[in-house]
């Protein structure tokens, strides 16, 4: 028999996450481990864990992720945005909530481009008379 579940896939940085919310006791499980030997900041925890929260469905689904790309807090922003989206598929009164806590918009801030005769986007190498 099929298993109830819902998804999303969110994004920030360079990350990628596609979240599946499935009913259960709450744990969260980032590419095959647990999310605390995933993600070594609690901080970043906490903020993913920010929609159940707001919709108060927090212990009601465990969480599976699989994210790719960025850092911890790329991947952190990702795997909230994800939770979000499929916390909307759970329920769709959902809505309101989550869009006034910021959770449905898609964070567009993304690392600028080397250019070229710089070091980095902007970092110029330091400025010589002789």
């Amino acid at each position: 028999m099929a298993q109830v579940s819902y998804s999303g896939t969110g994004r920030r940085k360079d990350s990628v996450a596609r979240v599946r919310l499935v009913p259960g006791t709450g744990k969260i499980v980032m590419n095959n481990r647990p999310v605390e030997d995933y993600i070594p900041f609690e901080n970043l925890i906490s903020d993913m864990k920010q929609p159940l929260d707001i919709t108060e469905t927090n212990g009601s689904y465990d969480i599976l992720v699989n994210v790719n790309g960025g850092g911890f807090s790329g991947q952190a922003g990702a795997t909230r945005h994800g939770i979000a989206r499929a916390l909307l598929e759970v329920d769709p009164d959902f809505r309101g909530p989550l869009k006034r806590a910021g959770m449905l918009t898609r964070d567009p801030r993304m690392k600028e481009r080397k250019k070229p005769g710089l070091k980095k986007a902007r970092k110029a190498s330091q400025f010589s008379k002789r």
